[in-house]
């Protein structure tokens, strides 16, 4: 294929995937309720902003994409450490039955557990199986990205450790997670956006209190025509992007 059409070829790809969008982001500057441009106006980002339950949501999505991240972030650095040590291969390649695995799936089957523990612990949907769920999904994409960091490592630095005097302990903890630490770093920003952005498993397990802002942004559009759904969505792609920016910009430090 010619440099040319190449580049025609990627451009189509990336305006087909970027161009509903851009088209969200526009009319959120739309002064009127409709499809139409009528002039330029903040008014939807003022309307949404000032929507107590557009913020209680967004509240409930930070605070379980936060613990979220934390909770997968610390297990799964751990989990890919020991991966890596033990050259688990049937184990590491087990992880991308995760990454297929339908959402719905994952969803039901969630829902499945906690209904059957939570019948002897006599407890309810919450916030509290919202964050269970979220990190049993991102702790996927934090040992992947974890464990492709850890396999650019050279092993003779913690050797070297070793033979200084260090425990493994402390050869991890001195030597092995401050290189790392790009790499966890990147692995928590894209668990974050992963848990801030989930509508399918979230909507399952979720309680009456613990309502997400993908859950609201969905009530919403399904009422009809909501230009601040243009507002609050343009605000998510906005900042969403600039962490996944970050993710890989840090992935790629050596």
């Amino acid at each position: 294929m010619r440099p040319t059409a190449l580049g025609l070829y990627a451009t189509a790809i990336y305006a087909f995937l970027h161009l509903p969008l851009l088209v969200l982001a526009v009319f959120s500057f739309n002064s009127s309720r409709l499809t139409h441009w009528e002039s330029f106006s903040l008014i939807w980002y003022k309307t949404a902003l000032g929507d107590p339950a557009l913020m209680e949501a967004t509240f409930n999505s930070l605070v379980i994409a936060a613990f979220a991240t934390v909770l997968s972030t610390s297990i799964g650095t751990l989990a890919a450490y020991g991966l890596w040590k033990k050259k688990a291969r049937w184990l590491t390649a087990s992880l991308s039955v995760s990454l297929v695995t339908p959402e719905i799936v994952t969803a039901v089957s969630l829902l499945a557990l906690f209904q059957i523990l939570f019948r002897v612990l006599r407890l309810q949907l919450g916030m509290h199986t919202v964050v269970l769920a979220h990190v049993s999904f991102c702790l996927v994409y934090v040992v992947m990205v974890v464990l492709a960091r850890l396999r650019t490592m050279d092993v003779s630095f913690e050797e070297a450790a070793a033979d200084l005097g260090a425990t493994p302990w402390q050869a991890f903890c001195y030597v092995t997670l401050p290189m790392l630490k790009p790499g966890i770093i990147a692995a928590a920003l894209l668990a974050f956006t992963t848990s801030l952005d989930d509508y399918v498993i979230t909507s399952l397990v979720a309680g009456v209190d613990s309502e997400t802002l993908p859950m609201i942004i969905y009530g919403m559009a399904r009422r009809g025509v909501n230009p601040a759904v243009n507002a609050i969505s343009t605000i998510i792609v906005f900042g969403l992007g600039i962490l996944i920016v970050i993710s890989q910009r840090l992935e790629q430090q050596k």
